[in-house]
């Protein structure tokens, strides 16, 4: 190595690795030769860098929940057609990847080009396939909340495939409305109920009654708090919000006759002749 003086100056720079295998310098080379494994931090050979592992594509879905399944909790099913990639004949390209490659044009010149470098693999397809998703939806759930499903979603053939996000929308309900853990509802009283007192059941979303009695004056958009009939906390289903009621008075669709307001029909209706259209049932 010594006499030959090409060979002697590459020795030099590069030490005893310098001349195996027709080993060709670069700077990649030496900045490796200083730094050890640092030399990607100067444009060192990418081969020794992390490589992003190439990924699918992630699939977002809605799913549509009743807001009794937010009260009670259940379990949802779901069809999921899934290409998966199944082995085909033949080879394929895969992993490509942009690489630098320097080559030495003489003592102290280097010249840097970019190559499409791929590797060979097994050729594959995808074939669609049923699978059946089980989601647990969790008492209290809130609105735009996502259960993800771990590489369910698009495939990658040269990589791992995305994954599947289920996106919870609660759809509106005809009597509650929700509002946080509060549930809010309307309810519609006599004229005389709201003057002398009711009694009566709210059926609630699991079909539990919720007891309501007045023996009072009831204005109309008057309120009535129920603290823990409301929905389960997600975080901690113990704690429950309240439920609202708001009171909405109907009022008789005729004026009152003579014989109606002598008779005393609001004092006692039920005991009154012509009282019928203001009585609670």
């Amino acid at each position: 190595v010594l006499s030959d003086e090409e060979k002697r100056k590459q020795y030099d720079a590069y030490g005893e690795e310098g001349l195996k295998d027709g080993h060709q310098s670069s700077h990649g080379d030496i900045f490796s030769h200083f730094f050890g494994d640092f030399g990607f931090m100067f444009g060192g050979n990418p081969r020794q860098q992390d490589r992003n592992i190439p990924r699918g594509s992630d699939i977002i879905v809605d799913l549509e929940v009743t807001l009794e399944e937010v009260y009670s909790g259940n379990f949802v099913e779901v069809v999921r057609n899934k290409p998966v990639a199944r082995q085909a004949p033949g080879k394929r390209k895969c992993n490509c990847r942009q690489e630098m490659r320097t080559t030495q044009l003489g003592p102290g010149r280097f010249q840097m080009t970019q190559e499409v470098v791929c590797d060979e693999c097994p050729n594959v397809k995808l074939v669609n396939e049923e699978r059946t998703l089980e989601v647990e939806i969790e008492p209290g759930v809130r609105d735009g909340m996502e259960y993800p499903f771990i590489g369910e979603g698009e495939p990658h053939v040269d990589g791992e495939p995305g994954d599947l996000r289920f996106r919870i929308k609660v759809l509106k309900h005809p009597v509650f409305e929700r509002r946080g853990d509060d549930l809010y509802t309307n309810v519609t009283i006599s004229l005389v109920e709201a003057l002398t007192g009711f009694e009566m059941d709210i059926a609630h979303l699991d079909g539990h009654k919720v007891h309501v009695a007045r023996d009072k004056i009831t204005k109309p958009g008057a309120k009535l708090w129920k603290k823990g009939e409301g929905l389960p906390n997600f975080d901690n289903n113990n704690i429950k919000g309240s439920l609202i009621i708001t009171f909405d008075v109907e009022f008789p669709k005729e004026q009152l006759t003579n014989d109606q307001r002598e008779g005393g029909c609001l004092k006692a209706p039920s005991r009154q002749r012509g009282c019928t259209d203001l009585s609670p049932e």
